[in-house]
C-alpha cells in the first residue's frame, strides 16, 4: 500500500460525498481511504455505505474531537505515506500521483501543495502572512500554521517519531502537530494547486471557537519541552511571550482578569527564570 488517506468527519454529510469522490477520482490506483467519522448523528453513516469500493474502510468512533478521529486513522493506516484530507475540501484528480512523485524525487518526509482558497463559494487570494515555505520552516510557523492538513503528506516513519495529534487540544491542534514536525524536518512544497481548501461555513471549528490563541499558547509551552536549540528557544519565548500578553490583555478587556493572570502565570512557569530577559 503506497498512500494512505485519512479524512475525519462529523456531522458533515453535506461535503462529505466531494472529499469523497475527490479521492476516488485520483489517477494514482495505489491507495487506501480511511474514513474516520467522529459520532456523526447525521448521514455521514448511510453515505459511506452506498459506495461499493473497496479501497475505502470505514471507522466509527464515540465523539472525541478532530484530534481523535485523525489518531484513529494514522492507527489504521497501512500506507508508506499518510495524506490528510478535511471533509470540507477536496483534492485535484493529480494530487496524489504528483505529490507522490515529489516526495520521492526530493527526498522529502513531509510536503504539501499550493491550494486554491474558497470562502462562502468564491474564489480569495490568501493573505501575504499565508505564503507556504519550504525548508527548515520552525521559526514561521510559530505564528501561525503554515502547514494546510489538506494540502501535506508525510511519511509513515514520522509517526512514531513525532506521535500524532493533541487529543486535549479542541483547536489549533494542527499547529501544535506540524511544530513538532518540522523541527525534526524540513518541508517540500510542490508548486501546484491540488487541493480546494473551503471556508465560511458555520460549522467550521475555527469560527466556533473563540480566543485560538489560547491553544497556540498551550502547544507553544509544550514545544518547550521538545529538546530545542538555544535558538529556537529564544524564539518560542519570544512568540509566547507576546501571545500570552495579548491573550491576557483581551481578558482584562472582557472583564476577566482571573484568565488574564492565569495564563501569565502559566507562560512565566514553563520558562522559570527566563521570562524576563526573554527577547
Amino acid at each position: 500500500m503506497l498512500v494512505s488517506v485519512v479524512i475525519p468527519v462529523f456531522n458533515r454529510a453535506w461535503c462529505l460525498a466531494r472529499a469523497v469522490d475527490s479521492v476516488l477520482a485520483q489517477t494514482m490506483p495505489d491507495f487506501e481511504l480511511l474514513v474516520v467519522d467522529d459520532g456523526s448523528t447525521d448521514l455521514c453513516p448511510d453515505l459511506i455505505q452506498k459506495y461499493n469500493d473497496k479501497r475505502i474502510r470505514y471507522f466509527y468512533q464515540q465523539h472525541k474531537g478532530v484530534s481523535a478521529a485523525r489518531n484513529l486513522g494514522l492507527k489504521k493506516s497501512r500506507g508508506d505515506y499518510i495524506a490528510l484530507l478535511d471533509s470540507d475540501d477536496w483534492w485535484i484528480a493529480d494530487k496524489l500521483r504528483v505529490q507522490v512523485e515529489f516526495m520521492r524525487e526530493g527526498g522529502w518526509d513531509i510536503s504539501q501543495t499550493e491550494e486554491v482558497w474558497i470562502r462562502n463559494q468564491k474564489r480569495v487570494n490568501p493573505g501575504i502572512k499565508h505564503a507556504k515555505p519550504a525548508g527548515w520552516i520552525f521559526e514561521p510557523s510559530l505564528e501561525l500554521c503554515l502547514i494546510s492538513p489538506s494540502c501535506s503528506m508525510f511519511s509513515r516513519k514520522l509517526i512514531p517519531e513525532i506521535g500524532g495529534f493533541r487529543e486535549d487540544l479542541p483547536a489549533c491542534e494542527d499547529y501544535e502537530f506540524w511544530l513538532r514536525a518540522v523541527l525534526r524536518k524540513p518541508v517540500g512544497l510542490l508548486p501546484r494547486d491540488l487541493t480546494v481548501r473551503t471556508g465560511g461555513h458555520r460549522d467550521q471549528l475555527s469560527g466556533r471557537i473563540i480566543g485560538l490563541d489560547l491553544y497556540r499558547i498551550y502547544a507553544l509551552i509544550g514545544i518547550l519541552g521538545q529538546g530545542l536549540s538555544l535558538r529556537q528557544k529564544e524564539c518560542v519565548l519570544r512568540v509566547l511571550k507576546r501571545k500570552s500578553r495579548i491573550y491576557a490583555a483581551g481578558c482584562l478587556k472582557r472583564d476577566k482578569p482571573e484568565e488574564a493572570q492565569r495564563i501569565i502565570r502559566l507562560a512565566e512557569g514553563a520558562c522559570p527564570g527566563e521570562w524576563d530577559s526573554a527577547p
